[in-house]
């Protein structure tokens, strides 16, 4: 434990306005540190796609400002159930969410954007640096400079890479190459909700699945739905138009039941999303000298199991903690690395290995799976940054 409550940094740069870096920011500044975010952005616009915000993602948020958790529960949509059906519409199974029950926290739904915004009020207009696009970075004993696209430099004590799974940062630092495609194309988007809208009833998450694909529904609040649509293809290029993606998106799911088909048609080409679900390997270490990764930078995973954003979180925590805690810079990434890179390698691991197995059949899942899956899950929703259980490792080995 340090025992001045001077911080160990002074300046922190960091990369990329998405949520993690926006909560990290939030997280340091708190600290008396002065933390910059560099967006290479040059506007926030309504964006993004629909998320779910789980117990260790709301724990963390809490445990770095409890008003961005409160209002995040204002603002999204509090699960009551996930209902499983068919491309058919033929109800598989419909559970009644546990989360606040067993952890504290509800199972939250809310649109990126929406997100980011609550986020970025509660840091000073001033630190938020829009039009920043990190072209490099050079480091020494003493400080790390960072270049702009823009033709300014800044100077700080550390570096942050939150910058996505395209991380610029993670480019120059680690060298490990483009992602990997899972084999699955993702088609997504926000729309204004239609109450008539018979596809999806209030408080409630819809998982459909059909052959080698998946459909999620969801109530992000005030207002707005996303639908996710995930298919299993060995052509991971893009469409060139709007009118490509949404022509392809139609084509792939032509079979599935009408209201699915008419939710599609009735969507503006421009507010679909498309790309390829991607992952990387999970590294060994995330810190060299002064500049660290986070989030997606660190570890991008599929998003089958919703614990991108959550773990992100985590690491803007633990970063946070760290840099409490720790004497001497190199002390505390080398202990932040340590708390982090083996629960999310796991949780990428498995994450990467069940989006390739959407295009093997359902089939009936023993009770000793079914059993590890609980566990799996249990250790995921229980992390609680006010307890050193968390630091536990898992009972599995990962190859990292």
């Amino acid at each position: 434990m340090r025992e001045t409550s001077k911080p160990v940094v002074e300046k922190v740069a960091i990369i990329g306005a998405g949520p993690g870096g926006l909560a990290t920011a939030i997280a340091l500044r708190k600290q008396g540190i002065d933390a910059h975010v560099y967006e290479k952005a040059r506007e926030f616009r309504p964006v993004g796609g629909g998320l779910g915000l789980q117990s260790n993602g709301l724990r963390c948020l809490d445990a770095i400002e409890p008003e961005i958790a409160d209002t995040l529960k204002c603002s999204g949509c509090q699960v009551k159930r996930v209902t499983v059906k068919t491309s058919t519409g033929e109800t598989i199974r419909t559970t009644e969410t546990t989360m606040m029950a067993k952890y504290g926290q509800p199972f939250l739904t809310i649109w990126w954007w929406r997100l980011q915004q609550i986020l970025a009020s509660a840091l000073p207009p001033e630190v938020i640096h829009l039009n920043h696009r990190c072209i490099g970075f050079e480091q020494n004993e003493n400080t790390v400079i960072t270049h702009f696209e823009n033709g300014k430099t800044v100077a700080a004590d550390l570096l942050i890479g939150a910058d996505g799974v395209n991380s610029r940062v993670r480019e120059i630092l680690i060298g490990d190459g483009e992602p990997q495609y899972l084999g699955s194309m993702s088609w997504r988007t926000v729309i204004n909700y239609n109450k008539n809208n018979n596809l999806l009833p209030p408080n409630e998450v819809i998982l459909m699945r059909g052959e080698k694909s998946i459909l999620f529904l969801l109530n992000l609040g005030e207002g707005n739905m996303y639908w996710g649509a995930r298919k299993v293809l060995s052509d991971s290029s893009v469409s060139s138009t709007a009118a490509e993606v949404k022509s392809r998106v139609l084509k792939e799911f032509a079979d599935w039941i009408e209201p699915v088909r008419k939710l599609m048609e009735a969507t503006d080409a421009e507010r679909i999303l498309e790309g390829p679900i991607c992952d990387r390997l999970p590294l060994k270490q995330w810190s060299y000298g002064r500049v660290t990764l986070l989030g997606d930078a660190a570890h991008p995973m599929s998003p089958l199991v919703g614990q991108g954003a959550n773990t992100t979180f985590e690491d803007a925590y633990e970063l946070a903690e760290c840099l409490r805690n720790f004497p001497d810079l190199q002390t505390v990434l080398t202990n932040y690395d340590n708390r982090r890179i083996h629960r999310t390698a796991i949780i990428q691991t498995r994450t990467g290995e069940g989006e390739k197995g959407l295009d093997k059949p359902t089939q009936q899942t023993n009770q000793q799976s079914q059993q590890n899956f609980d566990e799996f899950r249990h250790w995921l929703y229980d992390y609680d940054p006010k307890s050193e259980s968390r630091l536990k490792p898992w009972k599995e080995k990962v190859v990292i």
